[in-house]
């Protein structure tokens, strides 16, 4: 199995490649036309090859049979690239052309509306999940500043008494007195204990 695709990666594919480059750069229309033959008839037997490893891994000397149809395929001496296309699929091809264009834009047309139509899905999800998001955030940070006491917010500045207005009471603790504020006023009523 390993020396199978070693070899199909090598010979299939790598040594192919190199010499459609080299077709391509020399601008040898010849070449260039073998080796597109040999593209299109390599990427039928990779889609076959796909349903009959499947299938057909158990026959005896499937792997060997594969290495050699893609050696007959290269050959110079069999070309059998070119015979299987100008034999079989240049005809097919041409004959049920029209069709494959129409299903070809069909799908093109479908896959667009199905891209348009998820991609607004999408954004509506990452959306309502953004406002979801936004709204738990906001409510933890009211609940965070809530939790503060004006004492732990004048501790934060760092300056206790600038930062308490002068109409509120701060209380530390039971036992300490009332602050300035209110006990001039205890003092302006009496000593009856009533504000």
């Amino acid at each position: 199995l390993f020396v199978c695709l070693f070899s199909r990666l090598i010979f299939g594919t790598l040594y192919p490649a190199y010499y459609s480059y080299k077709a391509v750069k020399s601008k040898d229309i010849k070449e260039y036309v073998k080796w597109m033959m040999y593209w299109i008839i390599f990427a039928l037997f990779t889609t076959a090859e796909t349903f009959t490893d499947i299938f057909l891994c158990w026959f005896p000397f499937y792997y060997e049979l594969k290495i050699a149809f893609v050696a007959w395929l290269l050959s110079p001496y069999t070309k059998g690239s070119s015979l299987l296309y100008r034999k079989f699929v240049h005809p097919t091809l041409s004959s049920k052309e029209k069709e494959i264009d129409d299903c070809l834009i069909q799908a093109k047309d479908r896959s667009y509306d199905a891209l348009v139509h998820f991609g607004k899905r999408g954004l509506n999800v990452a959306a309502t999940a953004a406002v979801m998001a936004a709204s738990k955030g906001q409510g933890a940070l009211s609940e965070r500043l809530r939790s503060f006491s004006m004492q732990d917010l004048s501790t934060i500045r760092g300056d206790s008494s600038s930062t308490v207005p002068p109409s509120v009471t701060v209380r530390t603790s039971s036992k300490q007195s009332q602050p300035k504020t209110s006990r001039s006023a205890s003092e302006g009523t009496g000593s009856s204990g009533t504000w």
